[in-house]
């Protein structure tokens, strides 16, 4: 249609909707006719507005992400002498008080368990949340018998072996230690910072047994550890279920001895309060681990050479079970009045890990079973990376992929900062910061393409621009 005929259209149109208003009583029938006339000249101006591009989309959040970000002056810990450390040392972090100022728990993920800056940036922000905002107890995705051990002899013994008494030697580096360091000086202080943990896996032996004073007894339970760790990696489920009866009895006749034995384990774990009732639970959870877990890491041993992961998950599925019922245990009987921070793997905080697509893991893990008013009172911040060189759990080198267009990474590092902090929690969907509302890929381990909507996983990021793998201390 010609310009010179649409006006002729339009123009009839306004004179039947004049009518229409002077039929319908309308006192100046004129008032219909400039909406019309705004349209003709729109249309002659062709100003109608197109749907944005992708890439128009992405600069967009990249603008606002510049905008609302905020960036970390240092992921270096803090040094710790006879006082405390200045306040004015965690300037750069005073954005989180507001954030965490009624949460109970504060998760401290990781996309990878290699990254030497993780172990650095977290060690930091574990400073500020326990000096700054009184969170003191610091529970780790490690053995709840471990921590128990490594808290209880925290005064006799170095930092480094604190260290490697307590959590899992993924963790064990040069840029951990100040951790250890940090907590054995806050210990005789009036706000000592307590070590725990909440896993339920094997780790090495969690006690010599000499409370015991029964050296047979104390025997068989090394034996039966070294036993239980043998099994749990073989493929001989009908050796294994001949073997278990007797394991467990040791593990039972040793939980028998906690009553006849307090005063014996309050001497040899003079720094652990609560050794008790952590030694009854951590023996029960080894016998819950002989009877129920070590039969499905078994069977998903035997499965995954056929490449059938099902009993791979149902093994992930029992250990992040026992792993939020560890954690509320710690929570409720033994500190219920003290704030958490928790150390674990950006998969096992996540509030909805079913959710990710292209997850090694896509099953619930402990973050997504927690009880609603836990998450309420908590705050998740995933850690992640944007390039440079990671471990994977046996200490090996892998390269850190470069961003995928659009992506959490991507997105993040556009602040061209090499510390990038950004809230979800707090948002609402808005033009430049819906890209947390809606799925975009990231990388887990570095390489590992996954999908998910941010901010149904997390209440906050951290993205460090540039990675490299720890400096392992053996």
């Amino acid at each position: 249609m010609s310009k010179g005929k649409k006006r002729k259209v339009l123009l009839s149109l306004s004179i039947a909707l004049t009518s229409f208003a002077a039929f319908n009583g309308v006192s100046n029938a004129s008032t219909a006719v400039p909406a019309l006339e705004e349209r003709v000249a729109v249309e002659n101006n062709s100003e109608v507005k197109q749907a944005r591009t992708s890439n128009e989309t992405l600069q967009d959040w990249k603008k606002w992400t510049n905008d609302h970000a905020y960036s970390l002056t240092s992921i270096q810990p803090e040094t710790v002498g006879q006082q405390k450390i200045p306040s004015d040392k965690f300037e750069d972090l005073e954005m989180l008080k507001p954030l965490l100022h009624d949460k109970r728990i504060v998760f401290l993920g990781e996309s990878s368990h290699g990254v030497a800056e993780f172990n650095l940036a977290k060690t930091r922000i574990i400073q500020f949340l326990h000096q700054e905002m009184g969170y003191n107890v610091l529970a780790f995705e490690s053995g709840m018998g471990n921590a128990m051990n490594a808290q209880g002899q925290i005064d006799k013994q170095t930092a480094q072996q604190t260290m490697k008494d307590s959590i899992f030697p993924v963790w064990w580096s040069k840029e951990t230690l100040p951790l250890f360091e940090y907590t054995k000086k806050t210990q005789n202080t009036d706000q000592p910072l307590k070590l725990a943990g909440f896993d339920i896996q094997q780790q090495n032996p969690f006690t010599n047994g000499d409370w015991l004073q029964n050296s047979q007894l104390a025997k068989q339970f090394s034996e039966a550890e070294k036993q239980l760790a043998e099994w749990s990696f073989g493929k001989d489920l009908k050796g294994y279920q001949k073997a278990k009866p007797s394991i467990i009895e040791v593990y039972k006749q040793v939980k028998a001895q906690i009553p006849l034995k307090e005063k014996e384990l309050k001497a040899a774990y003079p720094s652990e309060p609560h050794i008790v009732k952590l030694m009854e639970r951590t023996l029960a959870d080894r016998i819950r681990l002989a009877d129920e877990y070590v039969e499905l890491s078994i069977q998903s041993n035997i499965d995954l050479e056929q490449y059938n992961p099902e009993s791979f998950y149902k093994a992930m599925e029992w250990r992040d079970q026992a792993m939020m019922e560890n954690l509320l245990w710690l929570a409720e009987e033994v500190y219920p009045t003290e704030k958490f921070i928790v150390w674990a793997h950006n998969d096992h905080i996540r509030k909805a890990q079913s959710e990710v697509m292209g997850s090694p893991y896509p099953v619930k893990l402990m973050g997504e079973r927690l009880p609603d008013i836990y998450k309420k009172y908590s705050y998740v911040l995933g850690l992640y990376m944007a390039g440079g060189e990671t471990a994977d759990n046996l200490g090996g080198p892998m390269a850190v992929l470069p961003p995928v267009k659009g992506s959490i990474e991507d997105i993040l590092s556009s602040t061209n900062k090499p510390y990038t902090f950004i809230d979800l929690r707090n948002r609402q969907n808005e033009r430049g910061n819906s890209w947390m509302f809606e799925p975009r890929l990231s990388y887990s381990w570095g390489s590992m393409q996954e999908s998910l909507v941010p901010r149904d996983q997390y209440d906050g990021i951290l993205l460090i621009d540039k990675v490299s793998k720890p400096n392992y201390i053996k």
